[in-house]
């Protein structure tokens, strides 16, 4: 077997689950499947361990070594972390795993911020956040950024050597959603409502810069951000200020806040991410497996 190409991946949640289904959905036989499968149910069961939903009868150490085979590198590895929670509790999260696609093999190696792993050059092939892009190296110009497809033209090749090649198509969008009394009926909630409006704009403090980007600063004149309340649910902030960007999958809830959904301004999407910068004919190969077509969100760098 050739010397496996390493690719920086998320140690847990839905950005993870959605490279395992990638790798899955490359992959030449169903073994692929077991392992997306394995590693997804263990670290929910870790997460409801985490948040004190399920009793573990046994402790973090006698779990980790039940779930990794150290002597199998085809098999999933995890690790200990401190979670951020109050207390630090520790939690069980992604480590490593091998996986033959058959023109390649990859090493999926978990880390923190895959991101940035691949901005210091660590890796030359990685997933994370869309989000975490726009959080962090998109420009910001006074016109707003509407797809995946629209980022790389936005980063400053100065700036880093990291390009997005494309999403994995498990969206979730940013939305703006507003009470139908400040809209006005058979008003559009959508980019040119925001241009118009003067006054609050709720969001969540860490999307600050991202929101920026994708509205573009001519259509935030006029606008304040403001943020929800210690222990406040984000769509009440909204209805209590009464209009705002949310990240959400269907916009249901709104409704239970007397909100109004309107456009979807950005996929919140995971991201298949190279350095340009590195180059070697093994991640080519690995980009012509991982790098199947998803609809819009499929970029040519």
């Amino acid at each position: 077997m050739s010397e496996p190409v390493p690719v920086a991946v998320p140690r847990k949640g839905r950005p993870l689950e959605a490279v395992l289904e990638r790798i899955a959905a490359v992959g030449p036989d169903d073994r692929l499947d077991g392992l997306a499968d394995r590693v997804s149910n263990t670290l929910r069961y870790e997460k409801a361990v985490t948040k004190g939903h399920v009793d573990a009868e046994d402790g973090p150490y006698e779990r980790l070594t039940e779930y990794s085979d150290p002597d199998d590198p085809r098999r999933p590895e995890f690790t200990l972390l401190r979670d951020d929670r109050d207390g630090k509790p520790r939690r069980i999260v992604f480590d490593a795993a091998t996986v033959d696609l058959g023109d390649v093999t990859l090493k999926l190696v978990g880390r923190e911020e895959p991101f940035r792993a691949l901005r210091t050059h660590e890796f030359a092939l990685g997933f994370d956040s869309a989000d975490l892009v726009l959080e962090e190296v998109v420009g910001i110009r006074s016109g707003g950024l509407g797809q995946i497809a629209d980022i790389n033209e936005r980063i400053d090749p100065v700036d880093t050597d990291v390009r997005v090649v494309n999403g994995l198509g498990d969206t979730v969008y940013h939305t703006l959603m507003g009470k139908l009394e400040g809209i006005g009926p058979g008003t559009d909630l959508d980019r040119e409502f925001v241009a118009e409006y003067e006054g609050p704009l709720c969001i969540s403090p860490r999307y600050e810069r991202l929101v920026t980007a994708v509205l573009g600063t001519d259509a935030l004149e006029g606008i304040e951000f403001v943020y929800p309340n210690a222990d406040e649910e984000e769509e009440a902030a909204i209805a209590r200020i009464g209009l705002g960007v949310y990240l959400t999958v269907t916009g249901s809830t709104a409704r239970e806040h007397g909100l109004v959904v309107g456009e979807h301004l950005f996929p919140s999407e995971t991201v298949l991410m190279r350095n340009a910068a590195e180059h070697d004919p093994r991640v080519e190969r690995a980009l012509d497996v991982l790098a199947v077509e998803e609809s819009s969100s499929e970029i040519r760098v």
